[in-house]
């Protein structure tokens, strides 16, 4: 019975930061009340402090699971050649539009640094695991010295995306996604990938 009660109390947090994430993402940290956060996971307000202390507690949690979730995106894709692609599929059209399923950073960056420091130091753990993911597929032997040129391309990467959900001229939009691929491309020198 007590093997049972564990799983289900797993999986019960699991779909409460997996649900919480999504509203995040679409109304930010302060637009998503408690009630809210645990009517997307089908439960009650009350059920809510059996699994965390805090909303801020939840907000860490939620900032590691996406991150996570995102490095392993980024873990299993084919070496360079892959690695462009997730570049080129980041900053699409699609990605674009697809605010509450994308990227925690693009919608919660601004947040998060008026986040607490819990939330700040998971965001930190997060994008740098994040970073030390991606410069793997371009330095095996030697990642580390590639982190902080990483940790830039992500940033243009973000920033390339926010811009181009801010602007209210498709046509704009689009120029600033095509741009910034071929500039995070060039950033990550994964330029003859991009010409595939």
């Amino acid at each position: 019975m007590s093997r049972y009660a564990a799983e289900h109390k797993k999986a019960t947090r699991r779909r409460i930061v997996e649900s919480s994430g999504l509203r995040f993402r679409q109304d930010g940290f302060d637009g998503s009340g408690i009630a809210t956060l645990m009517k997307d996971a089908g439960l009650t307000n009350g059920a809510f402090y059996a699994h965390f202390a805090s909303k801020d507690d939840l907000i860490a949690h939620v900032i590691a699971d996406t991150l996570q979730t995102q490095a392993d995106v980024y873990r299993g894709v084919d070496g360079r050649d892959g690695l462009a692609c997730v570049v080129r599929a980041y900053l699409s059209g699609e990605h674009r539009d697809a605010r509450r399923e994308g990227c925690p950073s693009a919608a919660l960056l601004g947040e998060i640094d008026r986040s607490s420091p819990a939330a700040r130091a998971a965001y930190t753990a997060g994008i740098v695991g994040l970073a030390d993911v991606v410069a793997a597929h371009l330095e095996p032997d030697e990642p580390g010295r590639l982190r902080v040129r990483v940790l830039g391309a992500l940033a243009a990467l973000f920033g390339t995306l926010q811009l181009a959900r801010a602007v209210d001229d498709p046509a704009l939009a689009e120029e600033l996604l095509d741009q910034g691929q071929r500039d995070v491309l060039a950033m990550l020198d994964l330029d003859d990938e991009a010409a595939r």
